[in-house]
């Protein structure tokens, strides 16, 4: 049996790290929105007549392999630790090799393992008939992820994987919902711009002590979020009236107030892109994820981004050719 499954990655425009429950129980109207991006988190299984389980990264260049699955589950550490979850929850009655790949460069923020997860979940919902429906798979994906990482992980990356297009993900008492967002993707893709800092964030940290100081009741912290809150709710309506001089300015907001959050979202080379690309076209940036490196996100004036991309290359960092990925994940095989 062999099965293939792949997921796109995503950018978010406004609304990050609320999605943190119970971060978005204490404020009003909360909502994420986000895009997903054609750079795809894949990976292919075939099943085995053995027992032996073996798990390969190519983009990071990893591998280990179990004797069985009790092998796996017995192992204190993993070297490919998403893959290993993710095959000890659902189990599989078979040996296997799975061979996992991701576009997104390690540490971007633009939700690699979320995706990958995504995808790896959807595999293995298929090849062991487990049944769950997409919205479960992403409670599964989600409380995997969690596990590695050791800290609270954020509802809204998961969506764009399962979905595709421009999403608001709502976020309530009774649950996350999904809602898309008309826009059209043609017109996004001529404003859109995203550079690889070279530097990898790390999500865990950064979301870590916003949370801790949010709970603690940092009056401050929780003020920001309130506005964070409004912003992607204001960046929602503008999305869906195509108000691109309104996504601009709120998008300028978020980046503001999310920088007030804790130290290191921002570096010295995001504030230099952000400062240099305004002169090229850019009319709003943000850091994409959690911050402190990874992948800035750009919106620019039509026909501008030939000019902001040059000016991005000249301060170092690297432009990442990205269109709006219109579906979700996708599963092949039998």
């Amino acid at each position: 049996m062999r099965i293939a499954a792949k997921a796109p990655c995503r950018v978010d425009m406004a609304g990050g790290t609320i999605d943190i429950w119970p971060l978005y129980l204490f404020h009003t109207a909360p909502v994420t929105v986000n895009f997903a991006v054609d750079r795809y988190a894949s990976c292919v299984l075939e099943t085995r007549a053995d027992a032996r389980i073996t798990l390969r990264s190519r983009d990071l260049n990893g591998f280990e392999e179990f004797r069985s699955l009790a092998a796996l589950r017995a192992a204190r550490r993993y070297k490919l630790p998403l893959a290993a979850h993710v095959v000890r929850y659902f189990a599989p009655a078979t040996g296997l090799d799975l061979v996992t790949d991701s576009e997104a460069p390690a540490g971007a923020g633009i939700s690699g393992s979320s995706t990958l997860i995504i995808a790896l979940a959807a595999a293995f919902n298929k090849l062991t008939h487990a049944g769950h429906k997409l919205a479960k798979l992403r409670e599964i994906a989600q409380n995997i992820e969690a596990r590695i990482i050791r800290v609270p992980t954020g509802c809204q990356d998961y969506y764009p994987a399962m979905y595709g297009g421009v999403s608001a993900i709502e976020l309530t008492e009774a649950g996350v919902v999904r809602m898309p967002v008309a826009v059209d993707p043609e017109d996004l893709n001529e404003r859109l711009v995203l550079a690889y800092t070279g530097v990898p964030r790390n999500s865990g940290i950064n979301n870590w002590e916003v949370m801790k100081a949010h709970i603690d009741g940092d009056r401050a912290v929780h003020r920001n979020f309130d506005r964070i809150a409004q912003i992607a709710c204001g960046m929602r309506q503008a999305l869906e009236k195509a108000d691109w001089e309104e996504v601009a300015r709120l998008l300028r907001q978020e980046w503001a107030n999310r920088k007030k959050n804790a130290p290191g979202i921002t570096t010295p080379l995001i504030d230099r892109l952000v400062q240099m690309t305004r002169r090229a076209g850019a009319v709003g940036a943000k850091v994409c994820g959690a911050g402190g490196g990874g992948c800035v996100f750009f919106l620019v004036e039509r026909g501008a981004k030939p000019r902001v991309s040059e000016a991005i290359r000249k301060e170092g960092a690297t432009v990442l050719p990205v269109r709006v990925a219109r579906r979700g994940v996708r599963v092949s095989g039998t």
